[in-house]
């Protein structure tokens, strides 16, 4: 096999990777003119200033992010082989974490696949690829895909806008079989019901699957309000836990179908009622009429995108938690959660107490979580740590 190119780090350049990280930005690398015409996504061999080798990437120059490492050996062969021994290692450990096979397969870097993230509903596979170096490996990914896991349907939902950073274009298709538009899933003994195809990111959120089961007790008996709700992930476990009275909002009727579905498959319904409204003209509504829910949920779509939505997004996070604070009934509980790569643990936790606080109540933070195992954080990338999940309990 022929040697992959080779780059080489600036001098006292690439601190994180050399202690494991898997990212080397573009001006940690001496970008010469054969590194400007290698194609986006090649495989590179990395190394240190010295001239020894950090490992095997893929490069694109025209992202910050120049280079993802893969291997730790230089001129690896990044094939099926490679793939077929990521995902039997991914495979392993769900296996021993949960009883059905619905989760996240492969979460990027925490499984040493960057780039590449895999949802399985039993077997259907929708896959997200989000690097022009993971684009380039497609074929050879699927090719193993079929050793190790063998899905009747896998779909590719490559029409995240991250893909313009790397430079490529958006696409949904079906790589095998033929994905149906509505997909089932098993969590916490519930039946959900998920739209692959044209739903909100993958049709599904697995990532707060511990923290659905962690609210559930405290609804017995209450009322709660899912802002946000999706196809029901709250809404239903709380339900089935006993609450007295549900309601979700969100301002996606399809969505909003696909919760009514799950309801009365799991024979729910009487408890649950779904409106379709912008979450936060129904919050000022409630607030205004004085009625109130034991407990609240708001799990919003990322408000900070990119780091120059920073301040305008802590602002929504802030004037969120106040209005969610205001209809959360005394002794209540509160649980409010941000999925934005681009928003700080401490910078989200501070905009949350300052929303609470202006909302005239005292709280005890009785929570705070990330995403489930199937989630893994790559430890030198507190990056991947991307949900932040709080609860609290008011006064």
């Amino acid at each position: 096999m022929a040697a992959h190119p080779s780059l080489k780090l600036k001098p006292r350049q690439g601190r994180r990777a050399l202690t494991g990280a898997p990212w080397i930005f573009s001006n940690e690398l001496i970008m010469d003119a054969a590194a400007k015409v290698l194609a986006p996504g090649s495989l590179v061999n990395v190394l240190r200033q010295d001239g020894r080798a950090l490992g095997t990437g893929y490069f694109n120059s025209k992202s910050l992010i120049a280079v993802r490492l893969l291997d730790s050996v230089p001129d690896a062969q990044i094939g099926d082989a490679f793939f077929a021994s990521h995902f039997a290692r991914a495979l392993a450990r769900r296996a021993a974490l949960y009883p059905d096979h619905y989760y996240r397969l492969i979460h990027a870097e925490g499984d040493g696949l960057p780039g590449l993230s895999i949802e399985r509903f039993d077997d259907n596979c929708v896959v997200q690829v989000t690097t022009a170096g993971m684009e380039a490996l497609i074929e050879p990914m699927l090719e193993a895909l079929d050793e190790i896991i063998a899905p009747k349907n896998v779909l590719l939902r490559n029409d995240t806008q991250v893909r313009a950073l790397e430079g490529l274009e958006q696409y949904v298709r079906n790589a095998r079989g033929e994905t149906p538009s509505r997909l089932a899933t098993m969590e916490n003994g519930l039946r959900y019901f998920a739209d692959p195809i044209s739903g909100q990111k993958t049709g599904w959120y697995f990532d707060q699957r511990d923290n659905r089961a962690f609210i559930a007790p405290l609804t017995r008996g209450r009322t709660l309000l899912d802002c946000y709700c999706h196809t029901g992930g709250f809404a239903l476990i709380a339900a089935k836990a006993g609450a007295t009275e549900v309601v979700g909002i969100d301002s996606s009727a399809s969505a909003l179908a696909l919760a009514e579905e799950g309801a009365a498959a799991n024979g729910l319904a009487a408890a649950c009622r779904f409106v379709k409204a912008d979450v936060f003209q129904e919050l000022e509504r409630l607030a205004a009429a004085r009625e109130g829910f034991d407990i609240v949920i708001a799990d919003p779509p990322p408000f900070v995108k990119s780091r120059k939505d920073l301040e305008a997004g802590a602002r929504a996070y802030r004037k969120l938690a106040r209005l969610a604070a205001s209809v959360t009934e005394a002794n209540g509980y509160l649980m409010l959660a941000s999925c934005s790569h681009n928003m700080p643990r401490d910078r989200f936790e501070l905009e949350c107490a300052i929303g609470i606080a202006r909302a005239g109540r005292r709280a005890a933070l009785i929570r705070d979580a990330g995403a489930g195992p199937d989630h893994p954080i790559h430890p030198i990338l507190p990056e991947t740590a991307y949900l932040k999940t709080l609860v609290y309990a008011l006064d």
